[in-house]
């Protein structure tokens, strides 16, 4: 063995790359075995870890617009999945499926605080759901990485009670660590990105990258040829994400000190105020990049991404979209709702894209991966939750078969449950559970 060849076997997933105060972990490349030397259980046949990530847009969809037909190449998307239209092989398109827990039980928080777990909810002062499917994931496999889970999210989450008496809680929340408590929720992007790096020093405001560079020149000068060029594309790509988180970070420290000032809680702080980015196209984007490089650097295997809270305020005038998001979505087939569908949309065709561009042998993480899109309901105006707005893209290292439309609507309630979705990728994730939420079987054709 030559001497390239046992320095490059002492590199590690957890060793990193060091400096000060900082610790950047390290996407997969092929000449050294930085997945660690005993395969997780719920590794691919190949040896890369599966991922999945849940994204939430509220208040429902344009169903006009919100259609699939065809298989692989030969899929036809309606309007508002044409962002989609590149990842047609790698996506399946569910019609029918829904949260028995959520209908019925009043409009709003009673449909969206147990989108991931299937429990019923509790009015009143008291919460009580369930444990979300990302979180019971996090409890099994997320000892395999840094980070068990990463939650972010777009909006703050708002406090009090809706008129169905549901906390707002219930509105603002989407992954759950036990039936009372939901999982702290980082919606800033600059504290989410020190999360990934572990930038807690007092050198929080220095560049990562700046940092690290000499331990990555050291191992980029003993690595082979293809993974200096990935490694190189690595790095260029937390400079290009750090950059423009380093602008929000001053925005997130000035709000911070407003609201001590005034003593008001940060999060009861309207946005830009509050420290949070104007343009939620910015925002939403950077939470996608943040998803997408934890994902490629193993950080983490699981994550939830709010794009929306329930009930939400966000504005659209980059859409040309006169009314907020919930306000728009009771007219829901209109054409201004389409354009706001459509969008969010391209947030997961964002994230999709980014993954797909990070190789993992002769596939990719997105090949690796299930990206779970949904919402709360499928009609705005008739808060209608009977059937919802479900999407998959990846396939979990090919234990997930795509390109296909697949149409529970017909096949009874008890054939149609979200819940049998959330164990069928369960178990291609390593976790099998006999039940979970109000489903005991698995989701058949998938």
């Amino acid at each position: 063995m030559n001497h390239r060849t046992t320095v490059n076997t002492q590199v590690s997933r957890r060793t990193l790359l060091r400096g000060a105060g900082v610790a950047m972990a390290l996407p997969w490349l092929e000449s050294i075995p930085v997945w660690g030397q005993t395969p997780a259980a719920n590794d691919t046949a190949d040896g890369f870890p599966k991922r999945f990530a849940a994204v939430f847009m509220a208040c429902g969809i344009n169903s006009h617009h919100w259609w699939a037909k065809g298989e692989g190449d030969g899929m036809e998307l309606g309007k508002s999945l044409a962002p989609l239209d590149p990842f047609k092989t790698k996506l399946n398109f569910y019609t029918g499926l829904f949260n028995r827990a959520a209908v019925g039980v009043g409009i709003h928080p009673g449909q969206t605080g147990n989108i991931l777990s299937g429990a019923p909810l509790q009015k009143g002062a008291e919460l009580k759901g369930g444990v979300s499917m990302d979180q019971a994931l996090a409890n099994t496999i997320g000892q395999e990485t840094a980070q068990p889970s990463l939650v972010l999210g777009c909006e703050q989450p708002i406090t009090g009670y809706h008129e169905t008496n549901f906390s707002m809680a219930y509105s603002s929340h989407i992954s759950w660590q036990n039936a009372t408590s939901p999982v702290p929720m980082e919606v800033y992007p600059s504290l989410a990105f020190d999360s990934l790096f572990d930038n807690r020093s007092t050198r929080r405001n220095q560049s990562v990258l700046d940092r690290v560079l000499e331990e990555a020149a050291d191992l980029s000068r003993r690595v082979s040829g293809s993974d200096k060029i990935k490694l190189d594309e690595y790095l260029s790509s937390v400079r290009e994400v750090e950059k423009r988180v380093t602008r929000m970070r001053d925005e997130q420290s000035s709000a911070a000190l407003r609201a001590r000032d005034q003593a008001r809680p940060l999060a009861a702080m309207p946005r830009p105020d509050n420290g949070l980015p104007e343009d939620i196209r910015e925002h939403m984007r950077l939470m996608c990049d943040i998803v997408a490089l934890a994902f490629q650097t193993d950080k983490t295997r699981v994550a939830t991404l709010l794009l929306c809270r329930d009930i939400s305020g966000l504005f659209y005038p980059f859409l040309d979209a006169r009314n907020a998001h919930h306000s728009a979505s009771h007219s829901d087939l209109s054409d201004e709702y389409e354009r706001i569908s459509r969008y969010y949309v391209s947030q997961l065709a964002y994230l999709a894209e980014r993954l797909d561009a990070m190789p993992e042998g002769d596939e990719s993480v997105l090949d690796h991966s299930c990206l779970l899109y949904l919402s709360n309901m499928w009609s705005g105006s008739q808060h209608d939750s009977t059937k919802l707005p479900v999407l998959t893209v990846g396939g979990l290292g090919g234990t997930l078969r795509t390109g296909r439309v697949l149409n529970y609507l017909d096949q009874g309630d008890e054939n149609r449950k979200l819940c049998s979705l959330y164990l069928s990728i369960m178990d291609r994730m390593g976790l099998e559970l006999p039940q979970f939420g109000d489903a005991d079987t698995r989701l058949a054709g998938l």
